[in-house]
């Protein structure tokens, strides 16, 4: 996934009410007026919650008459999944190298403490 994208993505995600919004999606389609229904603004505000996750390419509307449904494009959480992973496996493999010197500090200073513990 391209930089701007996922910047896009992440951008979308930074608000919590479009976090709840997908969660709420994740779920099941849902017209705008259901996906409004919790929130205390207008639906004014919450197209334009919608239109800043459809950009970003995370939720999608077909066209036609109203109501439609909003749909929840798994595949972009698929690709911001991926980007996560390999960093996430980076890391994993700095903690398991740490995790070895670690040992092999801790296997040195053992016979030290033993013989410090038995004079």
């Amino acid at each position: 996934m391209p930089a701007d994208e996922l910047s896009r993505v992440f951008s979308a995600l930074a608000d919590p009410t479009r976090r709840d919004m997908v969660a709420r999606l994740a779920d099941g389609d849902a017209t705008v007026n259901q996906l409004a229904e919790p929130y205390r603004m207008s639906l004014q505000a919450v197209y334009k919650h919608l239109k800043v996750l459809e950009e970003a390419g995370l939720v999608s509307r077909p066209p036609g008459p109203q109501p439609r449904s909003v749909r929840l494009e798994r595949d972009v959480f698929d690709e911001v999944g991926g980007w996560i992973e390999q960093y996430r496996r980076r890391a994993e493999a700095r903690y398991q190298r740490l995790d070895v010197v670690l040992r092999t500090m801790q296997d040195g200073n053992e016979p030290n403490e033993q013989r410090s513990a038995g004079q």
